[in-house]
Formats: C-alpha cells, sequence, structure tokens
C-alpha cells in the first residue's frame, strides 16, 4: 500500500431494496446482490473491486440493512465483520454516513472517504479511477467536499442536477447549488444551457470535513451518534446501533449537508455512468441484437420484436411475437410483462400483486 493510499476509505452503499427492478429484486434478496447485467459479478461485487483499484480492500466499508449482513459477507468473503455497517432501522443515507464516518475517523483522524451507491454501473473503470484520485486530493488539501458530476445526455427528470461553475480553472470545480429532481422543462433548460451535471451520488470527503458539517448542520444527529465514539469498531458497536439507530432522523445526505455546505466541488467525470434504477435503464445498458433487443440468460426466438429486454431463469427459451419496447421479466413464480413506457409503475404494480396474490411475491 502507497503512503497515500493508507489514508482512503470507502464507504460502499447497499441497503436499497431495489423495488423498480421487481420481480427479480425483491426486499430479501434486493437489485445489489443480483448480476443485473449477467457479467458473472453481481453489483455489489463489481462496485467493491472498482472501488479496491484505489482503495485499500480492508479500508472499504458496506453500509447496508441487518437483514442483509450473510449475503455482504457470501458475496464479499475477504471483508472484516467490523467493516459491515448494519442499520437496525430503515433510513435515509445522513445516518449511516455520519455512523461511518465516526468509525473512519476514529480508526484514522486523516481519512479521505467517498461515498458510492452499490448499484451504478461504470464501463470505463480506469477513467474512473483517474477522476476519484482528482477528487480525494481536493478534499486532502482543502476543507471542501467533493462529487464526481455526470454530464447529463438527456433532460431526466429521474436525477439531481448540480449547477457549476464552467469557467473555473482547477479540476475540482465551484458548485453554485444543487437542484433535486426538476420537472421536464427544467430539466431540459439545465441540460440545453451546458452548466449542469447529473448528481450521481458520490461524495468525496476528509473525515474531519464530512464530520464538521454534521456538529453544523446535523447536530442532534452528530451528539446521538458521537455517544458511541467509545464502542465504535469493537464488540459492543452493533448493541449500541441497535439501540440508538432508530432514533436517528430519517434525512438525506444531499439535504442535511450537500445543499448547505459552503464549500463544495464537483468533477466532471469523463467515464459513462448509468444508475441501473429501471428496467429500461438496464436495457440501455445491454447488448442488443439485430432488432435492438436485449436478452438476458434467456434462449429466445423472436418476430415483429424490437426494442425488448428479455429476462429470465437461466437458459429458458422464451418465444416473443409481435412486441415492441416491452419489458418481459421472469422470476420463480412471477411473470411480468409489461411497456418500457410503464418502467416506473414497476412498484405499484408489484404492490398490486402482493396486495391480491400475497405477499410472499415480493
Amino acid at each position: 500500500m502507497s503512503e497515500k493510499n493508507k489514508n482512503y476509505y470507502a464507504l460502499l452503499m447497499a441497503g436499497g431494496v431495489g423495488s423498480r427492478f421487481w420481480p427479480v429484486s425483491v426486499e430479501s434478496y434486493p437489485k445489489q446482490f443480483h448480476d443485473m447485467l449477467g457479467t458473472g459479478e453481481t453489483l455489489l461485487q463489481k462496485t467493491f473491486h472498482r472501488l479496491a483499484k484505489l482503495v485499500p480492500e480492508d479500508q472499504i466499508l458496506v453500509l447496508t440493512n441487518s437483514k442483509y449482513n450473510a449475503l455482504v459477507k457470501e458475496q464479499i468473503p475477504q471483508i472484516a465483520q467490523k467493516n459491515i455497517v448494519l442499520e437496525s432501522a430503515m433510513r435515509n443515507t445522513a445516518p449511516c454516513i455520519l455512523l461511518s464516518a465516526l468509525k473512519v475517523e476514529k480508526e484514522n483522524p486523516d481519512a479521505v472517504m467517498i461515498v458510492a451507491p452499490s448499484d451504478a454501473w461504470i464501463e470505463d473503470e480506469d477513467a474512473f479511477v483517474c477522476d476519484l484520485q482528482i477528487a480525494f486530493d481536493a478534499s486532502q488539501e482543502e476543507d471542501v467536499i467533493t462529487t464526481l458530476g455526470i454530464k447529463p445526455t438527456f433532460p431526466n427528470t429521474g436525477y439531481g442536477y448540480i449547477n457549476y461553475d464552467q469557467s473555473d480553472s482547477a479540476f475540482a470545480k465551484a458548485v453554485k447549488r444543487f437542484t433535486e429532481k426538476p420537472d421536464y422543462p427544467t430539466a431540459k433548460q439545465f441540460v440545453e444551457s451546458g452548466d449542469y451535471l447529473w448528481n450521481a451520488g458520490m461524495f468525496i470527503w476528509s473525515a474531519q470535513t464530512v464530520l464538521n458539517g454534521f456538529k453544523a448542520h446535523l447536530p442532534e444527529m452528530y451528539t446521538l451518534f458521537a455517544n458511541g465514539i467509545p464502542v465504535y469498531n469493537t464488540p459492543d458497536e452493533q448493541a449500541f446501533i441497535n439501540q440508538y439507530y432508530p432514533d436517528a432522523e430519517n434525512i438525506s445526505i444531499d439535504y442535511g449537508i450537500m445543499e448547505k455546505h459552503k464549500q463544495v466541488k464537483v468533477v466532471p467525470a469523463t467515464f459513462d455512468w448509468n444508475d441501473l434504477g429501471t428496467w429500461g435503464s438496464l436495457y440501455e445498458k445491454m447488448d442488443k441484437d439485430q432488432d435492438e433487443n436485449a436478452i438476458i440468460n434467456a434462449k429466445v426466438i423472436t418476430s415483429n420484436t424490437s426494442g425488448t429486454i428479455i429476462r429470465t431463469e437461466r437458459d429458458k427459451v422464451v418465444v416473443v411475437d409481435g412486441l415492441k419496447d416491452y419489458i418481459i421479466v421472469e422470476k420463480e413464480d412471477v411473470l411480468v410483462i409489461v411497456p418500457k413506457s410503464k418502467e416506473q409503475d414497476i412498484k405499484e404494480i408489484r404492490n398490486a400483486v402482493q396486495s391480491k396474490f400475497g405477499s410472499n411475491l415480493g
């Protein structure tokens, strides 16, 4: 390990349930633990190995729900139990990030860290490592929070946007403001202006900087978790989390810290990125056949069918005739066939199925 890398840490967020990828992603086995693209690695494994290109493996923490502890250990067998941060209640991103930052700061007061979601797809991992190095350098040298921003390719209303200073000559450029998920006309205006990047939810900061941010902007939460400093990284840690974590405010790091912090910078990413939030976003990343169909696991015969994603149990034979721009997904005793235009309704479809046929269906 180089002298520089010994201070690098990563917080890998892996607690979501990925409800828009139902029926493959279910609460007991969410999407981050699946090989969604058929690459041979789950999204969690892929993200862990990508971060390990710059961050020492034993300094990567996985933040997840207590019910997924066994899944994390099964998929990343080299991870120490103390590096699996187990939430005892479903909360937003701020509480688990604060808890992890306190654990890391106790171990290494000079730490700089990245917070990264476990379910994003990044093709060019070498470019990611280069951009992350720039962000680490900026966060180590100054009292700033740095984020990685993605150049938007269309007016997506499902992402947050970062307004930044294009004239800033530094690699890590000054951020003017954050905007949460705008409506379509606003998103279109943002993209056309060229002054906005997508917020990919990847934040880089020193442990001292982010903890100071919590002291200033979420003091009650800081006090709650600071009480656990004596037991962090010890066998008594989980008992403290189980008792006090449910008392934490349910708030995102974006609202709680990022939008209020005075010194925020963004590195415009040189890598491609997809947050893999829906079946449609997964379709965009898949290789396609001559009719622009994306096939995962299945053996297919198609006729008059195009722009469709088909995912089944491995080696199932599927015959499709006369569908355009559809999602066809099978998992055990559930088969879903819906237009891609309805991909945002998958969560509601799941709820309707559970209501009619029982909650054991995801």
